[in-house]
């Protein structure tokens, strides 16, 4: 399968030796933003046509995937451009940063045949992914809590300061809750989509308008079921915490590195599963074996997943899916700005 990627800046240079590293798979054009990373592109992957005009990558005939790692303001300009190219696109995350450019790529997707997958990786992790495998094995009973800790350094600026500039990251939420959103959601399936949200937050004084450093947010299901997903990006290092409570087990996770693309940081999944011996009082839990977790290695598995799952015709995360994560990313948003609980509808 041929790719041609559009976006070489940090993340885009991880997809690109991603793509370069996979059997099956041909890294056949790039699309940069300037001379330099374009002069980095070529140097690193003299086989694959380089160019400042992603639209050029689009033109190519010969290539079948369209990955899409600019900043994200671009996703859905770039990927609605893809579509209508004839190419399937993998989409970085967040899908769009509003609801009506999450509702066009639907659309698009529809009216071309083509298929969009978003790159919500952590889902492909041996970490994050084994959770959800414990949940569906019915491993702690229904789950009726989820609480989700990220405690982090500030985020690099990006290409042109673009992580810093809310008309091109959208906010933060979109550019990092939006991964806890979609394992909440993935996680508690079974109980449907959430019915309301709440969310509170601040910033430190100087800050852009609406780039909330400390965020919480609280979303209800009507099952009672409930999740808190607390978010510093104004701490140090990279500490991601999840818990979950279930009627009858629990499970405790944790990942901490000195980034958040640590390729040797401290992990830890344990699980209390249903008939484990245990008195009031007293719960023991087992730890599970993880043999490697991070986002690198995630990034490397979606990119291998998604080949597959575009080859036989079907997106790993659907448009559909990620469309209500955008869509909660916002509503969490406005409930900050409006103090007070929202009900969430996703028609």
């Amino acid at each position: 399968m041929k790719f041609g990627l559009i976006g070489f800046g940090a993340w885009g240079r991880q997809h690109a030796q991603a793509i370069a590293g996979l059997p099956g798979l041909a890294l056949t054009a790039i699309a940069c933003s300037s001379e330099d990373s374009a002069r980095a592109a070529a140097a690193a992957y003299p086989g694959a046509r380089v160019t400042r005009n992603w639209r050029e990558v689009l033109d190519d005939p010969g290539i079948d995937t369209i990955d899409v790692a600019t900043p994200n303001h671009l996703h859905a300009e770039v990927a609605l451009a893809a579509l209508r190219a004839g190419k399937d696109v993998l989409l970085e995350k967040p899908m769009a940063t509003t609801v009506a450019d999450c509702d066009a790529l639907l659309a698009a997707e529809r009216e071309t045949g083509r298929l969009v997958s978003v790159g919500h990786e952590l889902r492909q992790s041996a970490q994050w992914g084994r959770i959800k495998a414990l949940i569906d094995e019915d491993a702690i009973g229904d789950p009726l809590f989820l609480g989700i800790d990220l405690f982090r350094n500030f985020y690099r600026s990006g290409a042109a300061g673009w992580r810093y500039d809310r008309a091109r990251v959208g906010s933060w939420m979109l550019e990092e809750a939006v991964h806890y959103f979609d394992l909440a959601l993935w996680y508690l399936a079974r109980h449907g989509d959430p019915v309301s949200i709440r969310a509170v937050g601040n910033q430190r004084a100087g800050g852009e308008a609406g780039m909330y450093d400390n965020v919480s947010v609280l979303l209800r299901y009507a099952s009672g079921a409930y999740v808190t997903i607390n978010q510093s990006v104004a701490g140090f290092e990279h500490h991601l915490v999840l818990e979950i409570a279930g009627a009858e087990g629990a499970i405790r996770t944790h990942w901490s590195g000195t980034m958040d693309r640590d390729h040797s940081a401290a992990f830890d999944l344990r699980v209390q599963p249903k008939g484990f011996p245990f008195e009031r009082g007293v719960r023991e839990c087992e730890r599970l074996a993880i043999a490697k977790s991070g986002e690198v290695f995630e990034l490397t598995e979606q990119i291998r997943l998604t080949a597959e799952a575009f080859a036989a015709r079907r997106a790993l995360v659907t448009a559909a899916e990620a469309r209500k994560r955008v869509l909660i990313c916002l509503a969490a948003e406005r409930s900050l700005l409006e103090n007070r609980e929202l009900e969430l509808a996703f028609a």
